[in-house]
């Protein structure tokens, strides 16, 4: 076997890993935010939850959603490099998912997902240096993770979230220019940012932008991008519904909360899918999720609310093209996954 091949066999090993220990997290947090938030009220602020009860249930729905990305980074590196790398990855993970530095950049799954394999790498190099008895037995334990976390750590920061904080400004007033001129290429734009990264830097910029574009009272790109969050776990669950054959049973199980997830607008649904199959997922979400904003955008839909999904149903002025763009949208992508979405027969169909 090449080099190359054997690196792509762990790296792929190494996806797989992540998603099968990220996978109860993604599913816990995704059904007690469903139903918490199906419980809520659209408001100003999104859906707004009043039952303490629901409250409750909806802040371990969070919980679940927070540690899901720091689980998946954590575990792609302990596929490619053992125990000493869980801990160092799983920090960066929290890291790459949560705002940082002073442009307070987040680069969500893709940058937990890269930090991830470059802690795996980094920690197995530093497991051949040659190194006293003494020190041997401190390495996993105290000089791995210190020198990996701080060395990624200062390289994601300083090096790697500047570029993107400054991406972001930029693109958000790329998207301001081109306010009021066509409709569709916005639309277009919108989509495919809000399904690219499922939560990271550019997702976040659509919404900046359109939380910036509401505060003026125009809510067409908010109806967008609404239209748009719950695409890709819409898609994803109907996909798994209707293409039995192409997804292993735990996939399956996936789909059901995906789903649940898609109805209250959490793109996140998508994201195992996502790290597992990246170049046939990533391209069937962006492309339905843009065909859904842009037909948003083309009919005048309007989200009054910075909410996403069905849920926010009673608060939308166009309300039924809003539910037919999301779904062309959702069949758009689950066409294309049909047709680019190998059966995996005899592989891990169990």
């Amino acid at each position: 076997m090449s080099k190359h091949t054997k690196m792509w066999k762990d790296l792929q090993k190494a996806f797989n890993t992540g998603v099968s220990f990220m996978l109860p997290a993604v599913v816990v947090g995704g059904i007690f935010l469903a139903i918490s938030l199906a419980t809520g009220k659209a408001s100003d602020s999104g859906m707004n939850v009043t039952n303490p009860f629901m409250k409750n249930l909806m802040d371990m729905g969070v919980s679940g959603f927070a540690m899901m990305i720091p689980i998946l980074s954590g575990y792609i590196a302990y596929s490619l490099a053992g125990k000493p790398a869980l801990a160092p990855a799983m920090i960066l993970g929290y890291i790459a998912n949560n705002p940082i530095g002073e442009q307070q950049v987040k680069t969500g799954f893709l940058g937990a997902m890269i930090l991830g394999v470059a802690t795996g790498y980094l920690v197995k190099w530093i497991k051949t240096w040659k190194v006293p008895a003494t020190i041997r037995t401190i390495m996993p334990i105290l000089i791995v993770p210190v020198i990996t976390t701080f060395f990624l750590g200062m390289i994601y920061v300083y090096i790697i979230a500047v570029p993107i904080g400054a991406a972001m400004d930029w693109l958000v007033k790329v998207l301001s220019d081109m306010q009021g001129g066509s409709a569709i290429v916005l639309g277009l734009i919108i989509g495919a940012m809000t399904a690219v990264d499922m939560g990271g830097p550019i997702n976040k910029t659509a919404t900046a932008f359109t939380l910036a574009l509401m505060a003026e009272g125009i809510y067409e790109p908010n109806g967008a991008h609404r239209v748009a969050v719950a695409i890709p776990p819409l898609a994803m669950a109907l996909s798994t519904f209707i293409d039995r054959k192409k997804y292993t049973s735990e996939d399956k199980d996936l789909g059901i909360s995906a789903f649940f997830m898609g109805l209250i607008g959490i793109t996140e649904g998508a994201i195992p899918f996502a790290v597992k199959d990246m170049k046939r997922v990533l391209p069937a979400i962006i492309i339905g999720s843009a065909v859904g904003g842009a037909l948003s955008m083309m009919n005048g839909v309007e989200a009054l609310v910075p909410h996403g999904g069905l849920i926010i149903l009673p608060v939308v002025n166009g309300k039924v093209w809003y539910v037919i763009s999301m779904a062309i949208g959702v069949l758009v992508s689950v066409l294309i996954l049909h047709f680019t979405k190998p059966n995996i027969e005899g592989l891990d169909n169990k």
